[in-house]
């Protein structure tokens, strides 16, 4: 069934409802919940199981089968025992600072000489370079072992190599045909790599070694390494499938149970005051702090911060992060009116060449990735934001649509690139200004064979019809047992048919719209972020009744929780 809301299409699914409740009998989960994963494909009770109950055993694989990472560990245990000095070599987001920290703190105690090194997003640009292989040599570096960057790093291989370094690649993008010839390159994406589970993020392919590691020394990894794991997982956008899903579990749970004085800065500045994160919180208003710090300023100070050895350091630190968070913020709507103002002329025409691609020299490098994420989610074509450099190179981060892979795109056109590397949704890349025009045709040459003008209906797909009278703490309870929600796994929306207003609309803040609906006898609140219009809508709607989507929420307030809907679009009439 088809249903058509003010700002998308709905995608009704249409079950077999007897199959959904006796396999909701069998499982012991809410109809609504059984529905929702049912029309997510599964379908029988030992599937259903298998996802809702994580395990060691079931969903964790050995870090030994992890190509090279055998040969890795003999050599950091080698370096440790003769005092040789490692540098770890991270990158400037949330994923690599987690895994330069998570780096730190497992091989600290161990007795090993260790520093890491972020490069500066501007001075020193993405990934592993010869000038840091160089500037390593001239300060007694034996091994290098870089994290979340690398698998593209021919030439500072080659470089290591010539210095006798011994270069260690733990990496969790894609190569590019072959690997760099160095000591020992970790990535599970590496085609004659055995381990079953692809997806980590770089901080969980860190994670891996420093388990194997661990393992071999019969030891217990340090008790924060999890809460690296979580946050790591969780900001790079990985999907929650698999090992990864055990992970971000077992790292909320640890959580719960103790944490680092950091975190508690930064659920402070975000003003989180709830007992219990979820994967939502730590993605929403955790991570983004962090990330703020390698966008805007010195990355470093980020690592610093999450090692935690330090109080005063980790309260400065934290007040910086909420700061930067604030700034990044202001940014990122200066960018993205800019880029709306150019589409509204009509300089940028999204349905017309299938993309948004614009390039500005005042630009923050480090912000126009999120920009480039909220645009290609208003106007659901692939987009890419560059920043001019003061030697005419545009450096630029592009984010995409499920129907079309970015990184193949960019893999179609990279005779025109100086670098590119990334994911199907997400990418980096690099090209010489004289070549943009020439790259910006072939690209959406490319792209028109994937994004159709059928593909830029926004829509949106509902898991389970609801009623009112569903929302209760038992369905509450349930959701628990599908989370943590992210990439592959998102929370369920619902479709509620037929509610009426209680009374008029609220607009909070002049951009949140808030009703109260009612139906069946119970009265719930709904509200709707960042849609203002609506405001307008349910004033000249207010005797009629509609159909809304929506998430279910837990609002905590005073030691308090209630349940309260979270409305993403709103209907009158269906469509079949």
């Amino acid at each position: 069934m088809i249903v058509q809301g003010l700002k998308y299409q709905w995608k009704i699914p249409e079950v077999d409802t007897q199959q959904v409740a006796n396999l909701a009998t069998q499982v012991a989960l809410p109809i609504a919940l059984t529905y929702a994963l049912y029309s997510r494909g599964f379908t029988q009770k030992e599937h259903l199981q298998d996802y809702l109950i994580s395990s060691y055993e079931k969903d964790v694989a050995d870090p030994a089968l992890l190509k090279d990472a055998e040969k890795a560990v003999d050599r950091l245990l080698k370096a440790i025992e003769h005092s040789e000095k490692i540098l770890i070599s991270g990158d400037y987001d949330v994923d690599g600072i987690t895994s330069s920290a998570l780096m730190m703190i497992c091989l600290l105690p161990l007795g090993a000489q260790v520093n890491f090194f972020l490069p500066h997003r501007v001075k020193d640009g993405y990934g592993l370079s010869c000038k840091t292989i160089e500037r390593a040599h001239q300060n007694g570096y034996k091994i290098i072992i870089t994290v979340d960057n690398g698998i593209s790093a021919f030439e500072p291989a080659e470089r290591a190599q010539q210095l006798s370094i011994d270069l260690i690649i733990t990496d969790h993008h894609r190569p590019h045909g072959k690997v760099p010839a160095a000591f020992a390159v970790i990535d599970p994406h590496q085609e004659d790599c055995s381990y079953p589970y692809k997806f980590f993020a770089g901080v969980g392919v860190s994670f891996k070694l420093m388990s194997l590691l661990y393992k071999r020394l019969g030891k217990e990894l340090p008790y924060q390494v999890y809460e690296l794991l979580l946050l790591g997982t969780v900001a790079d956008v990985v999907p929650l499938t698999g090992e990864n899903r055990y992970w971000v579990r077992h790292g909320l749970k640890k959580i719960t149970q103790g944490h680092s004085y950091g975190l508690t800065v930064l659920k402070r500045n975000a003003r989180v005051t709830k007992p219990l994160l979820n994967s939502l919180d730590i993605g929403f208003f955790i991570t983004p702090q962090i990330n703020a710090l390698g966008r805007l300023e010195d990355a470093r100070s980020g690592v610093k911060f999450l090692v935690g050895s330090d109080d005063a350091v980790t309260e400065a630190v934290g007040s910086l992060l909420h700061q930067l968070n604030e700034t990044r913020k202001q940014i990122e709507r200066s960018i993205f009116e800019a880029v709306q103002q150019h589409i509204s002329q009509g300089a940028i025409r999204p349905h017309e060449s299938r993309m948004i691609i614009a390039c500005n020299d005042d630009w923050p490098s480090g912000v126009i990735g999120l920009v480039a994420g909220k645009l290609m989610n208003a106007y659901n074509v692939p987009t890419i934001l560059l920043h001019k450099t003061a030697g005419g190179i545009l450096k630029g981060s592009c984010r995409s649509i499920p129907e079309c892979d970015i990184f193949k795109a960019l893999t179609s056109v990279k005779d025109l690139l100086i670098s590119f590397g990334g994911h199907p949704m997400a990418a980096g890349l690099s090209l010489k200004e004289e070549h943009f025009d020439l790259f910006k045709k072939r690209l959406s040459e490319y792209i028109m064979q994937y994004v159709t003008a059928e593909t830029l209906i926004k829509r949106i797909t509902c898991d389970a019809p609801l009623l009112l009278t569903d929302i209760t703490q038992q369905l509450s309870h349930g959701l628990h047992y599908l989370e943590p929600f992210g990439c592959e796994n998102a929370q369920p929306l619902f479709f509620i048919e037929q509610v009426t207003l209680l009374e008029p609309p609220h607009l909070l803040k002049e951009q949140h719209c808030k009703i109260r609906i009612f139906s069946e006898g119970v009265i719930k609140s709904v509200i709707f972020f960042n849609r203002p219009e609506l405001y307008e809508w349910f004033s000249c709607n207010q005797d009629n009744s509609f159909s809304i989507a929506a998430y279910i929420t837990e609002n905590h307030w005073n030691g308090k929780v209630s349940l309260e809907l979270q409305g993403v679009d709103v209907a009158l009439r269906v469509l079949q």
